[in-house]
């Protein structure tokens, strides 16, 4: 595919949030064939994910760069902690997305999928508005225009009058004392989220560990799981036992 009619593609797809085969032939003057090609590319580059009949744009919001994976380095970790994240998901269950790089890459896993999502995500948002299979309800609060998510009190007193199965969780760090994020009013909100949840997973990479920040969110035994990948040491892998956490390891994809 040449560079041109990728650029073409992403632009329609990311444009539209979904299109069909047959729309995106017209449009680029080539064969649904050639079309699935081309999507097959960007499906490889985690920017769109083909369904019966049609793509859906995964990849990141054109305004909001946050989640861009290009100069991560841990973002193979959080594509093998999103698969596996995605493979503890049930159909037909209610699962709560908060915002963040790794739970973005779990949203990009679920499209398509038979869920209710909660979430106070506008990216994670964006991305699953266009899915039918998904009933979305997003929550209203002030929004942090760094991470683009709904925080604060507004946000909470909704949260509260949920419940949901699930709830996934990213954290800025991990320590023997607990889990940490740097923004005080997000701490809050993940409170609550996990309060209204009947299973509260913290997915976050090796990286995260042995850090601090500037608010703890809770213990570590205050959870139910942990996602994270391989590259946890044999140290920490016991304290988290220890602690009562399921310790579930990223397989490499």
């Amino acid at each position: 595919m040449s560079e041109h009619r990728r650029g073409e593609l992403r632009r329609i797809v990311q444009t539209r949030g979904f299109a069909s085969l047959a729309e995106l032939a017209d449009s680029l003057s080539v064969s649904e064939s050639t079309v699935r090609r081309d999507v097959d590319v960007l499906e490889r580059l985690g920017e769109a994910k083909r369904t019966h009949g049609g793509v859906f744009w995964t990849g990141s919001p054109d305004k909001m760069r946050v989640f861009d994976s290009r100069g991560d380095d841990n973002a193979v970790h959080k594509r093998q902690i999103a698969v596996a994240a995605s493979g503890q998901i049930l159909d037909g269950e209610t699962i709560l997305l908060d915002g963040g790089s790794t739970t973005y890459e779990i949203a990009r896993q679920l499209v398509n999928r038979r869920l209710q999502v909660v979430t106070n995500s506008l990216p994670v948002a964006t991305l699953m508005s266009g899915c039918d299979s998904i009933e979305l309800i997003l929550i209203g609060g002030c929004v942090d225009h760094r991470t683009g998510v709904t925080i604060g009190p507004m946000a909470d007193a909704l949260l509260s009058t949920l419940r949901v199965d699930k709830a996934f969780l990213s954290v800025a760090g991990v320590d023997q004392e607990g889990f940490y994020n740097s923004n005080l009013m997000l701490v809050e909100t993940e409170r609550t989220m996990s309060r209204i949840a009947a299973t509260t997973c913290i997915a976050a990479d090796s990286s995260k560990f042995g850090k601090a920040s500037l608010s703890r969110l809770c213990g570590l035994g205050d959870v139910q799981w942990m996602i994270t990948d391989k590259g946890l040491c044999d140290d920490w892998r016991k304290i988290m036992t220890a602690a009562g956490v399921e310790l579930i390891l990223a397989e490499d994809q």
